[in-house]
């Protein structure tokens, strides 16, 4: 119901004598369309008419939709929900009926995987349906995980330098943008190795974002980067943040390959480290819950020269090395 004064409800009969007034809200009164507030006052003439009402909305008849959701809806649909939900299937229908003519049309769940918004555009026609609020509810409640979509995410694409494509080789990822272009500059000058080991690729990390990046690596990555016999690599700055960031990658990566982190840097920059007066403060708030994958490479001296610097509050940026230490 809906309150309404007898000024809305009158309209533009507003004009007619009151005689014709009364006698047309006398005729909603008794045909149910309308109740009066009792509370509210008289208009003061005669005979009288309350100054408010309550407009009876009709209750919309979706008995069609129940046929719809039962007889001509995608069995891959669950359709429950919206059967006791009419009302929302009202609101939600050109979104079901899309998915379901596209379901109906396609055999089922699609067999060959597309980018989420590629996908939401060729269901709904709306590229970025799937990533609203609005497409992942819809799809709860048609009982359909997205991954049944057979859908990817498409992260950033990440900067890399291949020196060589020839397998197996050794691929490095770099957490800053500093140490990627020294190595890569060191490399165009027809270097082969960095540290002392031969490096074929550097991959810009870009540092949290790495992880993100990495997720679609089998799908964003050339041929050769996915060769199992590669050797996967990982140095970042020397702190507990550079550290997090290297054991989520790792964590996220596993289930495709390990990556280590490149030890022969690490062990230039703590060396390094050794002859810099002071080291730099690290960064305040920092999560210090590092799960132990990243000292698991290292030995046991040198393990307890990285805690050191960390537990005195210091930390060793990758920036400490340059050209003439690779």
């Amino acid at each position: 119901m809906k309150k309404c004064s007898l000024e809305d409800i009158l309209g533009n009969r507003i004009q007619d004598p009151y005689d014709a007034q009364y006698q047309y809200v006398m005729d909603l009164l008794s045909s149910g369309q309308v109740k009066p507030v009792k509370s509210s006052p008289g208009n003061g003439k005669k005979p009288a008419l309350h100054m408010q009402y309550w407009l009876i909305e009709e209750k919309p008849d979706y008995s069609a939709w129940k046929d719809e959701l039962l007889y001509r809806t995608d069995t891959h649909i669950q359709v429950d929900y919206y059967l006791h939900h009419l009302d929302i299937y009202n609101q939600d229908r050109r979104y079901v009926r899309r998915l379901s003519e596209y379901l109906q049309r396609n055999g089922g769940m699609p067999s060959f995987p597309i980018s989420r918004n590629e996908r939401s555009f060729e269901i709904w026609g709306e590229e970025k349906f799937l990533t609203g609020g609005a497409g992942r509810t819809i799809l709860n409640r048609c009982k359909i995980d997205e991954s049944a979509l057979n859908t990817y995410s498409t992260a950033e694409p990440f900067a890399y330098y291949a020196s060589h494509r020839t397998t197996p080789q050794k691929i490095l990822i770099l957490e800053n943008k500093d140490p990627f272009f020294g190595m890569r500059k060191f490399l165009l000058e027809g270097n082969c190795e960095i540290l002392g080991e031969k490096i074929g690729t550097l991959i810009y990390g870009a540092g949290k974002r790495v992880v993100s990046s990495f997720r679609e690596f089998e799908i964003s990555a050339e041929p050769y980067m996915k060769d199992a016999r590669n050797e996967l690599l990982y140095f970042g700055d020397l702190d507990y943040e550079g550290i997090l960031i290297y054991e989520t990658l790792a964590e996220a990566f596993a289930d495709s390959g390990v990556i280590r982190p490149y030890i022969p840097a690490y062990i230039a920059m703590l060396d390094k480290g050794d002859r810099v007066q002071t080291l730099p403060l690290s960064k305040e708030h920092q999560n210090q819950n590092n799960n132990g994958r990243f000292f698991s490479f290292f030995d046991e001296h040198t393990v307890g020269r990285m805690k050191n610097i960390l537990e005195s509050g210091r930390y060793i940026p990758q920036e400490i090395l340059n050209t003439k230490d690779y």
